[in-house]
C-alpha cells in the first residue's frame, strides 16, 4: 500500500489541507463543553440570562466555523482522493497494455478486471476517509483525554484507562479482518471470471443446454464469497458493539465517580457535565474511527493487489536495444536449440527447436493439433520468453530488444480475429495511424477485401460493430490482415489466419503478398497443405519438436507427418 503514496505526489496540497481544516473543526468541538460547563454554571446556576445569551451566541458561532471548515475540509479530500485513484487507473491500465501474454495469463483476466474496478474503489473510499478521519478522530479522543484532566485529574483517570482497552482491541480486529478482505477480493476475482466467461460463451452455453449446470456453479461460487464475507464481517462488526460496550461501561464508571465528587464539591455541576460531554465525544469519534479502520483494511488489503502489479512492472524495466538492422553474415531469424514451457504446465510446447531463415522467404509450419505451431511463431514476436536456447534476429537475443521495436517491425494475425468498434480506416490505421487513404486502399487490395469495402456504403467509413459482429469471419480476417500491411512489417506471420477463406481467395492472397514491393518475411501457420505447399521451407511439427524440414516435394518422399496431412486433403494423389 505504501508504493502507492506517491501517486498522491500531486494533490499535496489538499492531502495538508483537508486534514488541516479537520483539525481545526476538530479543535472547535473540544471547546464546546467548557463553554457548556460555563453555561450551567456562570448562566443558569445564577440566572445570569446575559451570561445564556452569550454562551449561547458562541455555540452557534462554533457550531457555524465548525461547519465550514468540515465542508471544506471534505471537498479536499474527495478530490485528492478522486484524483489519485484516477491517476493510480490509468497508471494500472498502462502497465497492463505493456504486460506481456505470459504475465497476463500468469495473473488472469479476471482479477485484472477487479484490480481495476472494484480494487481501485475500494483505494479511494479509503483515501477519502483516511485524510478526513484519520488525524481527527484521534485528536479528539487524545484532546477529550487531555481537557477532560485540565477539568478534573480524579474523575479524568477514567479516560487514561478507556483508551488502552480500545486500542488492543482495534489492533486484533484489524490484524485477522485484513487478511479476509484480501481473501473476499480474490474470490470476487474467480465470479468476475466466471461472468466473463459465460458472456463471451453465451451460445456454447446454450447450444448445450448448460445454463442449469452453469447457474449452479456460479451459485457455488457466490456462496463462498458470501461465507468470506460473513467471516470477515464477523470480526469487522465487533469492532462497534465492543467499542460501545467499553465506552458505556467506562462512561457508568465516570457517572459514579463524577457524582461522588460533585457531592463532594471538587467539581461542579457544569464541570461533570463537561466532562459526560467529553466521554460522548470520545465515543461518536471511536464509532467513526472503528468504521475507519474497517474501511482501511479493506483499502490496504485491495492496495497491496494494485501495488503488486506496479511494483513486477518496475522490477522489470531495464535496458533494451531497437530492432536490430542486418549483420554481417548472420541469418535473419535463428532459432538455436530452443524449448519453451508455459507456466503451470506439466511439460514442454516446444523442445530443441533449431533453424534458420533468410530474409524475405516464406515459411510454412505445419503439424497436427497441439503440436507446438502458435507457440512457435510467439515466440517470434517475444510474446513468450523461451525456456531454454535462443532466438537471434540479424545476430541480436530477441530478449534484448525492445519488445515496442520488435513488434514495430513484426506483424501477427492471430486464429482470432479482433476488431474495435470504430470505422474501418480506424482499424486498419492501428497499423500506422499516419497513413494515407491510398495506402489503406492498397492494404485492402493485397488482402482481397477491397472489393466488399468498396461495396460497403461508406466504404472506408463504414462503422464496424464490437468484435466486427457486422461482418462474416472471413471478411474480419481480411481486415485483419489488411491492418498487419498497413505496419509496413519487415516479418508478418499468418497464424492459421485464412481458415474463412475459400481456397481460391487465399491462392490469391498469398499471391499477392508474394508479388508485394519489399515483401516481409513470411510465416504461414496453417494444417491446410494447400496454404503452405510453395513456401521456401515448411517445418513440421509433432509434439512440439521438429518432425521434419524442406520443400514440399522433399518432405513428400521423407517425413511421414507431412505425407499423413497433405494425402487426408488430397487422397486422390495418394492414392
Amino acid at each position: 500500500m505504501r508504493s502507492l503514496f506517491k501517486y498522491l505526489r500531486p494533490y499535496k496540497k489538499e492531502c495538508f489541507l483537508s486534514p488541516l481544516f479537520k483539525l481545526i473543526e476538530a479543535a472547535f468541538e473540544l471547546i464546546v463543553p467548557l463553554v457548556v460547563a460555563s453555561l450551567i454554571d456562570s448562566g443558569i446556576s445564577r440566572g445570569d440570562s446575559g451570561h445564556i445569551i452569550k454562551m449561547g451566541l458562541l455555540l452557534i458561532l462554533f457550531g457555524g466555523a465548525g461547519l465550514v471548515f468540515s465542508l471544506t475540509a471534505q471537498y479536499y479530500a474527495a478530490k485528492a482522493a478522486t484524483g489519485f485513484s484516477a491517476v493510480l487507473r490509468s497508471s494500472l491500465f498502462e502497465t497492463i497494455q505493456k504486460m506481456e501474454p505470459a504475465e497476463i495469463d500468469r495473473v488472469g483476466a479476471d482479477t485484472l478486471i477487479t484490480r481495476m474496478t472494484s480494487d481501485i474503489s475500494q483505494i479511494q473510499n479509503g483515501v477519502n476517509m483516511f485524510l478526513r478521519l484519520l488525524l481527527r478522530s484521534p485528536f479528539i479522543v487524545a484532546g477529550a483525554v487531555i481537557m477532560a484532566f485540565t477539568v478534573d485529574t480524579g474523575a479524568a483517570l477514567v479516560f487514561a484507562l478507556l483508551i488502552p482497552c480500545l486500542a488492543i482491541a482495534v489492533y486484533i480486529i484489524m490484524k485477522y479482518s485484513r487478511r479476509g478482505y484480501r481473501r473476499i477480493q480474490e474470490k470476487l476475482d474467480r465470479i468476475t471470471g466466471k461472468t466473463r466467461e459465460n458472456l463471451t460463451g453465451v451460445r456454447v452455453i446454450r447450444a448445450f443446454c448448460m445454463e442449469d449446470r452453469e447457474n449452479e456453479e456460479f451459485l457455488r461460487m457466490d456462496r463462498e464469497y458470501a461465507l468470506e464475507q460473513e467471516r470477515v464481517g464477523h470480526i469487522s462488526f465487533l469492532m462497534n458493539p465492543l467499542t460501545l460496550v467499553l465506552v458505556d461501561l467506562f462512561t457508568a464508571a465516570l457517572i459514579y465517580a463524577g457524582a461522588i465528587r460533585v457531592d463532594l464539591g471538587f467539581i461542579t455541576r457544569g464541570e461533570f457535565v463537561a466532562l459526560l460531554n467529553y466521554m460522548s465525544q470520545i465515543l461518536i469519534e471511536l464509532l467513526k474511527l472503528a468504521n475507519l479502520i474497517i474501511l482501511i483494511s479493506k483499502a490496504a488489503a485491495c492496495g497491496e493487489r494494485v501495488g503488486e502489479l506496479l511494483q513486477d512492472r518496475e522490477e522489470k524495466s531495464g535496458e533494451l536495444i531497437p530492432f536490430p538492422g542486418e549483420g554481417s553474415g548472420e541469418p535473419f531469424i535463428s532459432f538455436d536449440n530452443v524449448s519453451l514451457s508455459y507456466e503451470g504446465s506439466g511439460g514442454r510446447a516446444l523442445e530443441n527447436v533449431s533453424f534458420n531463415v533468410k530474409k524475405g522467404s516464406v515459411i510454412g509450419i505445419t503439424g497436427g493439433t497441439g503440436s507446438g505451431k502458435s507457440s512457435l511463431v510467439n515466440l517470434i514476436s517475444g510474446f513468450y520468453p523461451v525456456t531454454e536456447g535462443e532466438i537471434r534476429i540479424n545476430g541480436r537475443d530477441i530478449r534484448e530488444i525492445d519488445p515496442g521495436s520488435l513488434r514495430n517491425k513484426v506483424s501477427t494475425v492471430f486464429q482470432k480475429n479482433i476488431l474495435f468498434s470504430g470505422t474501418v480506416a480506424e482499424n486498419l490505421r492501428w497499423g500506422d495511424p499516419e497513413a494515407s487513404d491510398q495506402e489503406l486502399w492498397d492494404a485492402l487490395g493485397i488482402s482481397q477485401a477491397e472489393e466488399f469495402v468498396r461495396k460497403k456504403e461508406r466504404g472506408l467509413s463504414f462503422y464496424i460493430e464490437q468484435g466486427g459482429k457486422n461482418l462474416s469471419g472471413g471478411q474480419k480476417q481480411r481486415l485483419c490482415i489488411a491492418r498487419t500491411l498497413v505496419s509496413k512489417p519487415e516479418i508478418l506471420i499468418l497464424d492459421d489466419s485464412a481458415s474463412a477463406l475459400d481456397f481460391a481467395t487465399d491462392l490469391k492472397l498469398r499471391t499477392a503478398l508474394r508479388e508485394m514491393e519489399n515483401a516481409p518475411t513470411l510465416f504461414i501457420v496453417s494444417q491446410r497443405a494447400a496454404s503452405i505447399m510453395h513456401s521456401d521451407m515448411i517445418i513440421v511439427l509433432d509434439d512440439g519438436k521438429i518432425s521434419g524440414m524442406g520443400s514440399h516435394s522433399e518432405l513428400l518422399k521423407s517425413n511421414e507427418v507431412y505425407r499423413e496431412i497433405y494425402y487426408s486433403q488430397f487422397p486422390k494423389e495418394g492414392a
